[in-house]
């Protein structure tokens, strides 16, 4: 076997220029796939967890008769005594974390400016708040009995020129049907890297914001992370009650789960359209091998080589092709995934629906089972694309294959 080798490198030798042409297509080819693959990993971890930290959490229990794309804080349609519900769930075993959260829509003014917003009652210490907290870029969060103070994403501090310590008018929808407003002391401002979420959202005490919005002790929500995602089905039937619907993340993202769920096929055809491409640079330096060595392989024919022989031949030289340009594509992509894996790809305000939560920067991350298929893939279908021109080799007859070279 190592003979076969051999003659396949000197073969390649010839041509060099021809054959590092081909090795760098197939190169490029495997390190443009490692990257989208990286890529595609990166934006779906992060729109997941971004998903799950801001919007919809692993579980969620409402009032049965709860609207979210309303914002409603009318009692009938929010949970009593919200306190207390979150504390018995949070003292299961499987939940990391249980909070009331009430929402209400709201505009925010500041001189003749106004922009319309998410309110957001908190429990300012909830382990939930992470996100917030972690992220504040100046100011401090709230307290639970603050009565005046705000926190704020950042591109609405910038649109509205707001810092900590400035004041600004909030108007809300009450539970009565009409409209209350009070200025707030901006306490904090925070950014979660999200742009369209961060401008779109402010939070109060939750005690302040149900006092304000006329909701009492009622909240829109309890939201709930546990510990391993995988168990909200079991905790979600733990947690059933009368008049209230448990919903589960999977069921909150359906759209964000199925599409995670097909990433995979929309990858693998990608992968099949650029090393297709790839396999067709490696057929064509093939035959152009075999229509230039059409003598030499009369000539090997002629002595005795088997046409399986010749085939192996071939098949030798596409594995050295396969195993150098697939070698430093793999080189190449990793380094790139790993570059932008810690600086990211900035994509700037992408929007947001409920369905999506994308991050202004998305960062990659290459999986080794991901590189692994994929350099299995790139080898085995270069193999096989110069099974073509191995066996129009090998079916030369000796006298015509030296008739034709003269």
């Amino acid at each position: 076997m190592m003979n076969y080798f051999k003659m396949a490198y000197r073969n390649l030798g010839r041509h060099r220029r021809r054959s590092i042409l081909s090795g760098l297509a197939l190169a490029l080819g495997t390190a443009l796939l490692m990257f989208i693959a990286a890529f595609f990993e990166g934006e779906m971890r992060s729109s997941m967890e971004a998903t799950l930290r801001l919007n919809s959490g692993h579980l969620q229990v409402q009032d049965a008769d709860y609207d979210p794309d309303k914002l409603s804080v009318a009692w009938e349609y929010l949970i009593e005594n919200p306190q207390q519900v979150a504390a018995q769930i949070e003292a299961l075993d499987e939940v990391q974390a249980a909070t009331p959260r009430l929402f209400a829509s709201g505009i925010v003014s500041v001189a003749d400016e106004s922009i319309g917003v998410q309110i957001m009652g908190i429990v300012p210490d909830s382990e939930a708040n992470a996100p917030y907290t972690e992220g504040l870029v100046s100011g401090e969060f709230l307290s639970a009995d603050d009565r005046e103070g705000i926190v704020i994403g950042l591109p609405l501090a910038e649109s509205l020129g707001l810092k900590v310590g400035d004041q600004l008018n909030l108007l809300v929808n009450t539970s009565d049907g009409s409209v209350d407003e009070q200025l707030f002391t901006v306490r904090g401002i925070f950014t979660t890297g999200t742009t369209a979420y961060d401008k779109g959202i402010v939070f109060l005490p939750l005690a302040k914001s149900q006092a304000f919005s006329g909701a009492e002790n009622h909240a829109s929500m309890i939201f709930i992370l546990l510990k391993d995602r995988e168990q909200a089905e079991a905790v979600a039937a733990a947690i059933q009650g009368p008049g209230y619907q448990v919903k589960t993340w999977t069921e909150l993202n359906e759209l964000l789960v199925l599409v995670n769920d097909f990433s995979d096929a929309y990858l693998s055809i990608i992968n099949l359209i650029i090393l297709g491409v790839t396999a067709t640079v490696i057929v064509n330096t093939l035959l152009m091998s075999v229509f230039e060595r059409t003598r030499e392989i009369g000539i090997l024919s002629a002595i005795g080589m088997k046409g399986r022989q010749v085939i192996t031949l071939f098949l030798a030289e596409a594995s050295l092709l396969a195993l150098g340009g697939i070698t430093f594509g793999s080189l190449a992509g990793w380094a790139i995934s790993a570059y932008y894996g810690k600086v990211g790809i900035y994509f700037g305000d992408f929007g947001m629906s409920n369905d999506f939560i994308l991050q202004d920067r998305i960062y990659t991350i290459l999986t080794p089972d991901a590189a692994l298929n994929l350099i299995v893939t790139a080898f085995i279908i270069t193999v096989l694309s110069s099974l073509y021109p191995a066996r129009m080799a090998s079916r030369m007859e000796p006298v015509e294959a030296l008739h034709k070279a003269q």
